[in-house]
């Protein structure tokens, strides 16, 4: 199982719509990429205003996600919540 971490970096001027994230973003990302699950994360103290965590069964699963023809789009619906550039994070699940 891999683990895609999108991070949310918190800075004087960030923003980020969590109303958003959850009701129109986390939908449109499980549609596009099919990854397994989505858990986000709020950030409460320290540098990450949010963090979407999305599950592929496979790196072949995330690859082909990634690749989708629509993948794009999810892409493109990050500037419709926040005004930052997210860091990803790719991981192995080991336990």
């Amino acid at each position: 199982m891999l683990k895609v971490s999108v991070l949310y970096p918190s800075s004087d001027g960030s923003t980020f719509d969590m109303d958003y994230y959850q009701q129109k973003h986390k939908p449109l990302v499980l549609e596009v990429l099919g990854c397994e699950r989505f858990e986000i994360d709020k950030g409460v103290d320290g540098p990450y205003m949010a963090v979407g965590h999305l599950f592929f069964e496979s790196m072949e699963k995330m690859q082909a996600g990634m690749a989708g023809p629509r993948a794009g789009e999810a892409m493109a619906d990050v500037a419709n919540f926040t005004n930052v550039q997210p860091a990803m994070q790719v991981s192995e699940i080991v336990e």
